[in-house]
């Protein structure tokens, strides 16, 4: 047998097991923990509308002047309904204000989910197509982004945010940024 024939009837073995590394390799990897291209970056320019005022136009400067969560969702979204009860604690205990991005999704039953479940958004964007969260580098609902005063993405958490994630992960960030907002003079 001829060398090019050896290789041509190996080709498929070696492409074989070159995936199966690759795809083994990503059977642990931590979605929460991807990285983020923005962190230390603003948040991306935009004008979308609110969720709930058509008409009315929500821009990046809206999101400055004070620490806050903003949470990436959508009604079709299994995780985020998960989520959604301890967003709603965390809006009644007043400690960040979360603003929505309402993320390829249709606006009628999105309000409705929301007048039925609650709506723990200070701030509601409706991104219908995506680009938003194409800007954000968003894989998919729900994703969660700390930004600070200034309108800097400072974190990324990719997932449902539960009491562990929150008091783990996102409260320490949020405590320190508002002691530097603090240090700055902003609210």
């Amino acid at each position: 047998m001829s060398n090019k024939r050896r290789i041509i009837l190996f080709l498929p073995l070696i492409v074989f097991l070159g995936m199966g590394v690759f795809l083994y390799k990503g059977l642990f990897l931590s979605p929460e923990k991807l990285d983020s291209a923005l962190e230390g970056k603003p948040i991306p320019a935009f004008q979308l509308e609110k969720l709930e005022n058509q008409g009315e136009m929500v821009t990046n400067k809206d999101l400055v002047g004070k620490v806050a969560l903003m949470n990436v969702w959508a009604t079709w979204c299994p995780s985020c309904k998960y989520e959604h009860p301890f967003l709603m604690m965390l809006a009644r205990q007043n400690i960040v204000p979360i603003y929505g991005i309402n993320y390829r999704d249709e606006r009628g039953p999105a309000i409705m989910e929301l007048a039925r479940e609650g709506d723990p958004y200070t701030l509601n964007i409706y991104d219908k197509d995506g680009r938003l969260g194409l800007d954000l580098g968003v894989y998919g609902a729900p994703e969660t982004f700390i930004i600070d005063h200034n309108g800097i993405i400072r974190f990324r958490y990719a997932g449902p945010v539960d009491q562990r994630v929150w008091t783990e992960t996102l409260l320490p960030m949020v405590q320190q940024l508002q002691a530097e907002a603090k240090q700055d003079g902003a609210a």
